[in-house]
């Protein structure tokens, strides 16, 4: 191969130096090993639960809604087997990626009730149930169903990707945080909108009121949540897709102009919408469930109000989800490694 054919290693066609390449981040070399202990140690704790020591979990009745017991202690060990392997591999291992992917979800489908335990912490004035056991339970089997999804993409970008950093491939490309989303982001957050706001027309469109009010605290909580519904089903999807998500307007007095902090939407919007997903797919699938085979609950909802409510809760995380995707590309800076 002549000087000419040989790829240039050491600097640009302009005579900059070319991005340094650089290992593989330190979660990604960590992330297998995290996923093999935590399993370990989450699946011990509910073999000791499920052979007669479970605490109580109060009104809920269960820590993991899908997978209690046994079930439980079944995943966890296919967790912890996945992980030493996705730590072993030495190779591209497609089988071992796709069992990581099931099981972490499954792992996350196991503890919806976590949405409740999140809100009911932050709004005790709501008075939502909570079990100390069962919502620790519930955060233990988060954190391993998140490290094992971590350790599937570390083994991906180790293997499929150019770069052991990012794993991306193709030709660098310039970098501009002002570039139009695609189509389907905008469609994505004003279908979060509108299945927003179907949920809210769906509940006074149906005679139903807002919840009773128990006292100052519980009209502050109240007060509280309603913001924040609105905020999370209007205000963020747009902010995600719109320029003044990620530039602040400059006729805004002290910010104007002030670049918008990644993390400040893109964590409330993954919480969102994860948490949207999740309570609510398994909730529709309750509810298929008591559709099919009618159970008379003493104060339930009519089905007619659930199958319009539930479906717009998913598809508002669903759009909130795929907006914060096309946010978090747009906006992500280079590699340092290979500048892509």
């Amino acid at each position: 191969m002549t000087g000419t054919e040989a790829p240039d290693r050491t600097g640009g066609a302009d005579g900059t130096a070319a991005p340094h390449p650089e290992r593989a981040p330190g979660w990604a070399r960590r992330a297998a090993p995290a996923a093999l202990v935590a399993a370990l140690g989450y699946g011990l704790l509910q073999t000791w639960w499920a052979l007669g020591h479970a605490p109580s979990f109060g009104r809920f009745g269960t820590d993991l809604l899908l997978f209690p017991s046994w079930a439980a202690v079944a995943l966890c060990a296919a967790a912890a087997g996945l992980a030493l392997g996705l730590h072993r591999a030495t190779g591209p291992r497609a089988p071992l990626f796709a069992g990581a992917a099931a099981v972490s979800a499954a792992l996350l489908l196991g503890c919806p009730f976590l949405l409740l335990d999140v809100v009911g912490r932050l709004l005790p004035g709501l008075h939502i149930p909570f079990s100390a056991a069962g919502s620790a339970s519930r955060v233990c089997c988060c954190a391993v169903s998140v490290l094992l999804a971590a350790a599937a993409v570390a083994h991906r970008r180790r293997h499929r990707g150019d770069c052991p950093r990012c794993g991306r491939t193709g030709e660098r490309l310039v970098h501009d945080p002002s570039a139009r989303l695609p189509r389907w982001a905008r469609w994505a957050a004003y279908g979060a909108v509108a299945s927003c706001w179907l949920r809210i027309g769906a509940q006074y469109g149906l005679g139903f009121g807002g919840p009773g009010r128990a006292g100052a605290a519980g009209a502050l909580s109240l007060a509280a949540f309603e913001a924040g519904f609105l905020l999370a089903g209007t205000v963020l999807p747009l902010a995600l897709v719109h320029r003044w998500g990620r530039v602040l307007p400059r006729r805004l007095p002290l910010l104007g102009g002030r670049r918008v902090p990644r993390p400040l939407l893109l964590g409330p919007a993954a919480a969102v919408s994860v948490g949207l997903l999740v309570y609510f797919g398994v909730g529709i699938g309750q509810l298929v469930g008591e559709t099919v085979h009618p159970v008379e609950h003493p104060g339930a909802l009519p089905l007619s109000f659930l199958w319009v409510a539930m479906p717009a809760y998913w598809l508002w995380g669903l759009g909130l989800g795929l907006a914060a995707l096309a946010h978090h590309r747009a906006t992500r800076r280079p590699c340092r490694g290979c500048g892509r």
